[in-house]
């Protein structure tokens, strides 16, 4: 049994424009309207996020409520196996599995047996003149690993399209032992980010933090980031962006 000192020590932090949420400080709490199931959230407006991330741990039988109206969903099976009904159809989703349920985009979400997935709802930006998308089903398979800004050890992967319906994008970005994102990056856009395999050291603001797989990153907009892999295996996350909108838009 750990000693009372150990378990009054975490990584997780939270600072003005970013925060690092890391497992061993999880706290479990039913997800309103779903069936067989709980949930830990990692990203919220609590701490200044535009959206909502969080873990979705299902039990056999486990059912998903339906989005608060306005709402789009973007889900990611990272355990187990979940069936999804839309409008287009009925999807079976096994790990590596996604899916973007636009908002107002019936559908139905379940689980046959103990699945984990992550789940990412942010309310829908509409643009003028442009219809909103539909629902978008994948497998992260099925998309191909990119060389970022050339550098063949790190390797993008987009699974959303880089359209004007979407105001959001969706990536899992794989680096070999070594390889760091080319500079501080410094944007408009806000991130969520889930660590899915191996570790690094990411830098966020003026803190620079050891990450490893199941830390949850938020970075709100224009805070600096970098990152670097280290370790003995490659080092991959899966993270979120919003795009494709006028900054003005919004704004009071």
């Amino acid at each position: 049994m750990p000693a009372p000192l150990d378990r009054a020590l975490t990584r997780s932090r939270l600072q003005r424009d970013h925060a690092v949420v890391t497992p061993e400080s999880h706290v479990r709490a039913s997800l309103p309207g779903w069936t067989r199931a709980s949930g830990v959230t990692l990203i919220s407006p609590a701490m200044g996020a535009g959206f909502v991330q969080y873990l979705a741990l299902l039990e056999a039988e486990g059912a998903a409520a339906l989005p608060a109206e306005g709402v789009e969903r973007f889900l990611f099976v990272l355990d187990g196996e979940a069936h999804l009904t839309t409008p287009g159809g009925a999807h079976r989703l096994t790990a590596g599995a996604y899916a973007l349920l636009p908002a107002g985009a019936g559908h139905r979400l379940g689980a046959p047996g103990p699945a984990r997935l992550l789940v990412l709802e942010r309310r829908y930006q509409p643009l003028p003149g442009q219809a909103p998308p539909a629902p978008l089903v994948g497998h992260e398979t099925q998309v191909e690993g990119l060389p970022f800004l050339g550098d063949p050890d790190a390797r993008l992967q987009t699974l959303i399209p880089d359209a004007p319906a979407y105001d959001l994008a969706m990536n899992l970005f794989t680096f070999q032992p070594g390889a760091s994102l080319p500079l501080v990056e410094m944007h408009v856009m806000e991130h969520g980010l889930l660590m899915l395999a191996g570790q690094g050291v990411y830098r966020l603001s003026d803190s620079w933090y050891p990450v490893q797989a199941g830390d949850a990153l938020w970075m709100a907009p224009f805070c600096p980031q970098w990152f670097a892999a280290i370790g003995k295996t490659p080092a991959r996350y899966l993270y979120y962006k919003d795009s494709n909108r006028d900054p003005l838009a919004g704004a009071a």
